[in-house]
């Protein structure tokens, strides 16, 4: 059976800060990131999405952090195709004149070429530290399967190279009857993992939860069942709490699953209050996992 790492998808978000989760002595994003890598291994970095961090935001969170934890990183929202603001790209290069929202395609070729480079340095002192562990490519729930997605989900993993690459897919084109089968053949030949999620099901980004490892590396991202999925609220879009005996099927689960691949990644992303981090600790309590620096 592979290594299993269990975590959740911020350690920073601030409902959890505000939650109480953390001692009143973790009390600056260093000594919040220490005292959550002393119960976790793992931990998903949400804020790259938002906007690129510095190489010296990236250099210190491998410093806080012990040998063996592991950041996976995702990638930039422009990179995926999302619709971004203008004031979330560095200001040097931001297009001016325009709309104050763009896709990829707004922005000119040594523009877009600069941004990658800029999200390698911030991936770079985690690679050094050996913290780095998927780059993940979250592509939206209007990217339908076909030649085109396809060309464009390669064209975004080879900018992530030589780091791995998890790939989540939003739209249910890619996981009907006859169509699931050349989705899992395409990213195992091209190396790309497939990021699994367990999510509401029944709206239009809803997909289902397919446990199968694409490369060596596997990850599942548990989003939980709120019915306000659909809401704009993030509260209200996350409010779940996995019940334990919904936690020990998937602990059932989520071994079989380490069986086909050498590293599995758990991460709870029902990220309202501190509620992922009790399903995440419960989760690695059923699967028997144990921080690193709790083994050191």
């Amino acid at each position: 059976m592979g290594v299993i790492k269990v975590g959740t998808s911020s350690w920073a978000d601030q409902m959890l800060v505000r939650s109480g989760w953390y001692p009143r002595g973790a009390n600056t994003p260093a000594g919040r990131l220490r005292w959550y890598a002393e119960r976790f291994g793992l931990v998903e970095v949400d804020t790259s999405y938002y906007a690129v961090p510095a190489p010296e935001t990236t250099t210190a969170w491998a410093d806080a952090t012990p040998p063996g934890f592991t950041f996976d990183v995702k990638a930039f929202r422009l990179f995926t195709g999302h619709h971004t603001p203008v004031d979330a790209l560095p200001k040097d290069l931001r297009p001016t004149g325009g709309p104050s929202r763009i896709r990829w395609r707004d922005l000119s070729a040594g523009a877009y070429d600069q941004l990658w480079d800029r999200f390698h340095a911030a991936l770079a002192p985690l690679a050094a530290a050996d913290r780095l562990g998927a780059v993940l490519l979250q592509f939206p729930p209007w990217l339908a399967r076909g030649e085109a997605a396809r060309r464009r989900i390669l064209a975004a993993a080879q900018r992530c190279r030589p780091f791995p690459v998890t790939v989540e897919l939003r739209h249910s084109s890619w996981f009907t009857e006859d169509a699931v089968v050349d989705t899992v053949t395409f990213l195992r030949e091209h190396g790309l993992g497939y990021g699994c999620v367990d999510m509401p099901q029944g709206h239009v980004s809803s997909v289902p939860p397919i446990l199968v490892a694409t490369t060596d590396l596997a990850v599942v991202r548990f989003h939980g069942h709120s019915d306000a999925w659909s809401s704009g609220d993030k509260q209200e879009r996350f409010r779940y709490a996995y019940g334990d005996s919904e936690l020990r099927h998937w602990s059932v689960l989520l071994r079989e699953l380490a069986d086909q691949c050498a590293e599995l990644h758990v991460l709870t992303n029902n990220c309202c209050g501190d509620q992922a981090q009790r399903d995440a600790a419960r989760l690695a309590e059923l699967l028997g996992v144990v921080p690193a620096a709790v083994r050191a």
